[in-house]
């Protein structure tokens, strides 16, 4: 009962929102004109802003992807202050990004771009709600923004879930309450309301599958929160919503991914919320910003789609795995406290800080003549925000889909404000441009613009590649800390022992797992020296979502690292079929894991050592018999100098003068021979000149 009570009372609230919002509009302007009309009252062609004919859709928020995968792996490793102050950039409102909305990947194990991230249930009988650091970053931006909009979706599952099937559907109920667990683990364990869930991110859906999950999110309490499907196209999740009642009635928003600012004429029709869950993907450069200018306007003004979510949220991943640089910002170096506050993080701040969720757009938004967009948001109670655009083509081109070709130039652009918003006498404005150094300006106030006795008209003089924002509220602020420190390279003598009675955190800092999961383990075979180890927990392969490798594999350290010398003691736990590696240069992480290529140097429960150039084990430069067997703690030591290699096994030369001619740089790496239980300590890595 109270969870239904929770659940109809926003939604009462919104109707009662749009119907005061509608009679305010319509009081304001007795005499309703059309559209059509007011364009052709407006003097030379002016662009008409007006509520008078009621409003448009209502505005759902800006956010970013934290995850898919692994995004945000190297933020929770900065020390304070900086890790704050990243945080106050994204989250803090009215200082920075100010975002409405957090998307969180729900971990599954799996290999998910640059990454993979932990599930809550590796295995059936297993729950732990404090694995990775999602949780973490939910509360930290709850902390900032209470009112923040928090949103979960799976890219992979734990492969218990698939019964020997790559495929989550196998069992529909199973996988649903493994989805609620998650919900109702974040609110049990975190005090954090989850309001919006999703299906399979970029993949497949299944009808039944999100009935079922609908009912079981009733059964437990959770009417409040919303469906998204599919996070793929607008086709076919919107002809399937058409033709089936109960699907229409238990999806609440279509959800598509780069849509290039258009949406399918099935998704129009469905008349659900309609928005950009996914988008952006691009450097964070000016490029991007330019993009991400362009597209938070168009998606509505092309697309009616009420919001726009970012991938990600900040590249806090090493720059050399797959879209590096693709957040927001860039927080990659927690070991010198370096970052950087792009230029999207100002683009986010023209929305953002000058409209919340639950505003309205007006009907009257549109193209100007000579290229660029303009919107218009009301909350209802007297406040506007206009957001006006000139994003030129070759400074606004995302990563995807292909832009079509367009020109901007230079024209004067009249806006009259009519309606409820007539008498508005004061018009604060937020500035950006895009070009040369001499010329670049990102998100600083100028003069407000003054509407005494203009009959609520303006021209605005704009250029290539600008961004205004023209607003009643006084509240916007370029929020600032202190520079953060210079940028260093990683460490060239790093060490980690894993000693941590109670880590805050499940990971090892540094260590970015890109097939299979590492986590802090304590050991209760050894009360001794190796009482506090890494340990890889996977025991058999996930639903992937990428191309896992065969091998779990870890990665740390310097992409640039030619010349070191890598030791970790070792402990193999399946007799005979176990193994374990560590290697070095190693050139390929994320989406291409299974192709890396470098140093591996492994030994098996079998007896056996083998040096390899792979991951995959292909190309072979030395194998022989030595004796090793599992339950038993060994040291290996890998040195690469030049074109040579030479391997030690607790001390002694087991192999040397090995030529290895490529790659030439890469990180160091720990791993397993396939999914099984493994154990490492006393990490040792060393670059020498």
């Amino acid at each position: 009962m109270t969870y239904t009570m929770v659940g109809s009372s926003p939604e009462a609230s919104r109707q009662r929102r749009v119907e005061a919002m509608t009679a305010a509009a319509g009081s304001a302007g007795r005499t309703v004109v059309s559209l059509l009309l007011c364009a052709l009252l407006a003097s030379g062609g002016a662009y008409v802003l007006d509520d008078s004919d009621g409003l448009g859709r209502e505005f759902d928020g800006i956010g970013a992807v934290s995850g898919g995968g692994a995004t945000s792996r190297l933020l929770v490793n900065y020390p304070e202050p900086y890790r704050s102050e990243i945080l106050d950039y994204l989250f803090k409102p009215n200082f920075g990004a100010s975002l409405h909305i957090l998307k969180v990947e729900i971990g599954g194990d799996g290999q998910t771009t640059d990454g993979t991230e932990p599930s809550h249930m590796h295995y059936a009988l297993d729950e732990n709600y404090f694995r990775g650091y999602e949780w973490w970053l939910m509360k930290e931006a709850k902390k900032r923004n209470p009112d923040i909009i928090l949103i979960g979706l799976p890219w992979s599952f734990p492969g218990w879930l698939g019964k020997g099937y790559s495929w989550p559907y196998v069992n529909i109920q199973l996988t649903a309450y493994y989805v609620v667990s998650w919900i109702l683990g974040a609110k049990h364990y975190h005090d954090l309301d989850i309001d919006y869930i999703g299906i399979w991110n970029e993949r497949t859906f299944d009808t039944s599958y999100i009935k079922v999950l609908r009912r079981m999110l009733d059964s437990q309490g959770l009417q409040q929160v919303n469906i998204i499907a599919s996070d793929n196209l607008w086709e076919p999740i919107s002809s399937f919503i058409l033709r089936d009642p109960e699907l229409f009635r238990v999806i609440d928003v279509i959800g598509a991914h780069y849509p290039g600012t258009h949406v399918s004429q099935h998704a129009k029709l469905t008349k659900k919320k309609l928005w950009s869950s996914e988008d952006f993907s691009t450097l964070n450069n000016d490029v991007g910003a330019g993009c991400w200018g362009r597209i938070l306007n168009q998606n509505y003004v092309n697309g009616n789609m009420t919001s726009t979510i970012a991938w990600n949220l900040v590249a806090s991943y090493y720059q050399e795995l797959p879209y590096g640089r693709c957040g927001l910002m860039t927080a990659q170096e927690p070991w010198s406290g370096h970052y950087v506050i792009e230029s999207p993080i100002w683009v986010s701040a023209h929305t953002t800080q000058f409209t919340q969720p639950g505003w309205y757009y007006l009907k009257t938004v549109g193209h100007l003549k000579q290229g660029g967009s303009y919107v218009a948001l009301t909350d209802g109670l007297g406040n506007l925000t206009i957001i006006v655009e000139t994003m030129s083509r070759r400074h606004s081109k995302c990563i995807r889909p292909y832009l079509p070709f367009y020109n901007v130039s230079a024209q004067s652009a009249t806006f009259v404000l009519k309606g409820s918003f007539s008498e508005i006498p004061e018009l604060r404005m937020w500035y950006t441009k895009f070009g040369k150094p001499s010329e670049r300006v990102l998100f600083k106030q100028r003069d407000s613009l003054w509407l005494l006795g203009g009959n609520g008209t303006f021209t605005l003089e704009l250029k290539e590649d600008e961004l205004f924002t023209l607003t009643t509220l006084t509240t916007g602020r370029k929020g600032s800390h202190p520079p953060p420190p210079k940028s260093q390279r990683f460490p060239s003598v790093y060490k980690d022992n894993f000693n941590v009675d109670f880590p805050f955190f499940s990971e090892a800092p540094n260590f970015a797992d890109q097939t299979g999961v590492f986590e802090y383990y304590i050991n209760p075979e050894d009360p001794g020296e190796h009482r506090f180890t890494l340990r890889q927990v996977l025991n058999q392969r996930p639903i992937t979502w990428a191309a896992d490798a065969s091998s779990t594999i870890s990665i740390i350290g310097d992409y640039h690292w030619t010349n070191l010398t890598i030791s970790c003691d070792v402990y193999i736990e399946t007799p005979k079929k176990g193994g374990v590696f560590i290697a070095g240069r190693v050139n390929k992480g994320g989406l291409l894991v299974r192709i890396s290529q470098g140093v591996f140097f492994w030994i098996f429960a079998n007896g056996m050592y083998r040096v390899t150039g792979d991951l995959a084990g292909w190309l072979i430069y030395s194998s022989g018999y030595v004796e090793v067997t599992a339950k038993k703690w060994y040291t290996l030591t890998l040195t690469i100098k030049g074109n040579l290699s030479s391997g030690k096994l607790n001390g002694k030369v087991l192999w040397e003068n090995i030529h290895v001619k490529y790659p030439k740089n890469g990180w160091a790496a720990i791993g397993t021979h396939s999914f099984e239980f493994a154990q490492f300590d006393n990490f040792h890595v060393e670059v020498t000149n």
